[in-house]
């Protein structure tokens, strides 16, 4: 439990509280993870008002669902609550590629470059891709960094895991995701 926090305070028993439909637990949950959502969400996206909803998203299905939805025998309240937020990410991801599939505009001019354009989005997809194969931890850590802008300390205060564990996971997830990456780049040569 972290310094300064109560019994009361821990983010099971807040959980617990929200299921009893305690406003303040869900206040102080939400103060404790707002922004780490959101900045994990912003910088999968990079759609600052899809990044609200998703927030929103997340934290009203905890409301809603608190107590039939966490396990505290597969995880921490922490991962658990950046994972909701990692999977209505993705599905939001999904929903605007089946979208822009449906809607293909043949008004496109002339002059974009259609191929760059093509590229850069595979790229894109494939780092998307690679990093949904890492851990929550890595992937976490990952995102904040690159995509949230924050430092490794400001990770560690955020998550509240010590510094040489964030160190650590952006080590070996910066790893996890080049050797996907290479291997995909490889697998695609002809």
């Amino acid at each position: 439990m972290a310094a300064g926090r109560s019994p009361q305070d821990d983010d099971g028993t807040l959980l617990e509280r929200i299921a009893q439909s305690d406003v303040d637990a869900f206040a102080m949950l939400y103060d404790r993870y707002g922004g780490p959502v959101y900045s994990l969400a912003c910088g999968m996206l990079r759609d600052i008002q899809a990044a609200q909803e998703v927030t929103q998203d997340v934290f009203l299905g905890i409301w809603r669902g608190a107590a039939r939805a966490f396990d505290a025998g597969r995880g921490n309240p922490r991962s658990w609550i950046l994972s909701l937020a990692h999977h209505k990410s993705v599905d939001v991801v999904r929903r605007r590629r089946r979208q822009a599939v449906s809607q293909l505009d043949e008004s496109m001019p002339d002059d974009v470059d259609i191929v760059a354009d093509a590229i850069r989005k595979l790229e894109g997809e494939r780092v998307q891709q690679a990093l949904g194969d890492l851990s929550v931890e890595q992937r976490t850590v990952l995102v904040l960094a690159y995509y949230g802008g924050y430092t490794q300390r400001e990770i560690a205060d955020r998550t509240g895991a010590p510094l040489g564990t964030v160190k650590t996971r952006m080590r070996d997830g910066l790893l996890r995701l080049r050797a996907a990456l290479d291997a995909d780049r490889r697998a695609s040569l002809p």
